[in-house]
């Protein structure tokens, strides 16, 4: 049991590591968008670089879930968190927007298949009367790692730049890669005296040449470039892409022999063949056309301008396309004889209604995020955007304690009852905020609301991943804690969109009722009187979003208490054995 404690500690790290990366994103943005050629003022040409993340972080994720119930536990982390560590690299490595989205890309798939991973591997490690504790243990240090992300690389780009960060990443996911994986190879030697198999040499040498060659395309060193011998390296053959340099085609080469020498070797570095076994056994048809569907979603919501549309321009033909693949998707589950989802999966009440509870608990948690900067940005803090973020550290930290707490209280009391607490504690904060004027964040009693949601948000975490986990059985527990994550990714996505849209409305309808500035300001088109009155504006919108929060909230507390009731998440007492027996 002490070597699986250890496992779970190594995985809670790395997802801790993975979510801290999210937010450190957001810091390092500019700097990113500099480096690829965008001016800072047209930041919605770098909305790529997002959301090609959560086009990596959600609509993979299923996939990932149902390969770790068919391929293991392990195996998936230690893939994921290789793949983290390329994206990583190749984040490191872009110089220009493809590059750098394909980077993200590649992070997203790594860092989302760490949650469903290691959300499965509590529950195949402990009975479901236990897992209350380690699922919020969990939880809290993914938390945790969004509050921590910010800190982390507001230290690193004050003493490097924004590359430095990403290089950390693969530094931190090839060594927790390296752990588990000697960890679990350990332990099977042990159990079964075998020998240590021979290492693929050659197909480490072919991954190095791939890496420095590619490297050196990527970054184009001017000491090299200048070289009269070493400088003809990076002259194209034919065109003008580096690619097709002496040097580019070498990487080529190199990782087209790497992908022969996988598939072909006895002993391979990577077993290419056994990968594409389970990925046929996993349904990768249905995977594509439900990842095609999940994208559009994303595409439509995560790219639009939420200060004057809900989704893009293109919205309506990303989410057409969505529509044709879910349909695609639901004739082919009927068809198939091993579906993506296997028939009865989510069948029991709590499994499906766990989603439907994530998805809520996210549209609402979003507003939070999102929200309690701006108001702070609107109102005492106009010109510090370090001050505004550490207003919402306040709400932030309260997570990983409410994370714990709810765990624990799942083994004693029933999860809808809990995610029931956690929501009714978040929609109260919400209502609380939705009171605040121009000096409220000023006084100290401001924090209370913002604990108070935390902890709400908190407490609903473990309580929801448990029950859908005690509601479905031991070979679906990946595939089941994949989908509730997307749920609540979507949600996130569909709520800031919808209450950022309602409380525009809002916004608008105060800013018309404005008298004139020049009635106002005698004359003057601006005066701090008549600022005052937009900012008087701009909080009746966030009152509204709040507002609209609070109902997101008390909708998944609802529907957790009617849903959640056939989840056998506790632990069965004295007194409940011989209420049974008589």
């Amino acid at each position: 049991m002490g070597s699986s404690r250890v496992l779970l500690s190594l995985a809670a790290v790395a997802v801790a590591f993975a979510a801290a990366d999210t937010y450190v994103v957001v810091l390092a943005l500019p700097d990113m968008m500099a480096s690829t050629g965008i001016p800072v003022d047209q930041l919605q040409r770098a909305a790529p670089i997002i959301s090609g993340f959560l086009l990596g972080y959600v609509a993979m994720l299923p996939l990932i879930g149902r390969l770790a119930d068919l391929r293991g536990r392990v195996p998936v982390l230690v893939a994921a968190l290789l793949v983290f560590a390329l994206g990583s690299l190749v984040t490191t490595l872009a110089y220009d927007l493809p590059s750098m989205v394909s980077g993200r890309f590649l992070q997203g798939v790594g860092g989302g298949g760490l949650v469903p991973a290691t959300l499965a591997l509590v529950a195949d490690l402990y009975p479901a009367e236990r897992r209350g504790v380690p699922l919020g243990v969990v939880s809290a240090v993914q938390e945790l790692g969004s509050v921590l992300g910010p800190l982390f690389g507001a230290l690193v780009l004050a003493v490097a730049d924004w590359r430095a960060i990403f290089l950390i990443n693969v530094a931190v996911g090839l060594v927790l890669a390296g752990a588990i994986r000697r960890l679990t190879v350990v332990e099977v030697r042990a159990q079964r005296a075998s020998r240590p198999r021979a290492f693929d040499w050659i197909g480490l040498v072919l991954v190095l040449v791939t890496l420095v060659a590619g490297a050196l395309v990527c970054l184009r060193p001017s000491e090299l470039m200048r070289d009269l011998t070493w400088g003809q390296l990076f002259i194209p053959v034919a065109g003008d892409g580096r690619w097709l340099t002496p040097l580019g085609l070498v990487a080529l080469t190199a990782a087209v022999l790497l992908v022969v020498r996988c598939s072909t070797a006895r002993r391979p570095l990577l077993d290419v063949r056994a990968w594409l076994r389970t990925l046929r056994e996993a349904d990768l048809l249905g995977a594509l056309f439900l990842a095609l569907a999940l994208a559009g979603v994303i595409l439509a919501f995560a790219t639009a301008d939420p200060k004057v549309q809900v989704f893009s321009d293109q919205g309506l033909w990303y989410l057409l396309g969505s529509a044709l693949a879910t349909a695609a998707f639901v004739v082919h589950l009927r068809r198939t004889a091993d579906p993506l989802v296997p028939a009865g999966a989510l069948r029991r009440a709590p499994a499906w209604g766990a989603m439907l509870v994530s998805f809520f608990i996210g549209a609402a948690l979003i507003a939070a995020l999102i929200d309690i900067p701006l108001f702070a940005r609107t109102t005492v803090y106009p010109d510090s955007q370090l001050m505004a973020a550490l207003v919402l550290v306040r709400f932030l930290v309260a997570l990983p304690v409410g994370a714990v707490l709810g765990g624990y209280l799942t083994r004693t009391v029933s999860a809808g009852l809990v995610t029931a607490a956690g929501m009714a504690c978040a929609a109260g904060g919400f209502l609380w905020m939705a009171t605040w004027d121009l000096e409220s964040l000023d006084r100290a009693s401001a924090t209370i609301p913002l604990l108070l949601g935390g902890l709400g948000f908190g407490l609903a975490l473990a309580p929801v991943n448990a029950a859908v986990l005690a509601s479905t059985e031991d070979d679906v527990h990946g595939l089941a804690s994949a989908f509730v994550v997307v749920a609540r990714m979507v949600g996130m996505l569909v709520g800031i969109s919808a209450l950022t849209t309602i409380g525009l409305r809002r916004y608008y309808a105060e800013q018309a009722d404005l008298p004139p500035a020049r009635e106002v300001c005698d004359g003057r088109t601006r005066c701090s009187e008549f600022t005052d009155l937009l900012k008087v504006a701009g909080i009746a919108q966030e009152h509204t979003v709040f507002t609209g929060a609070a109902v997101c909230a008390v909708v998944a507390a609802v529907l957790a208490l009617v849903l959640f009731r056939g989840a056998a998440t506790r632990a069965v007492s004295t007194g409940d054995l011989l209420r049974a027996a008589g």
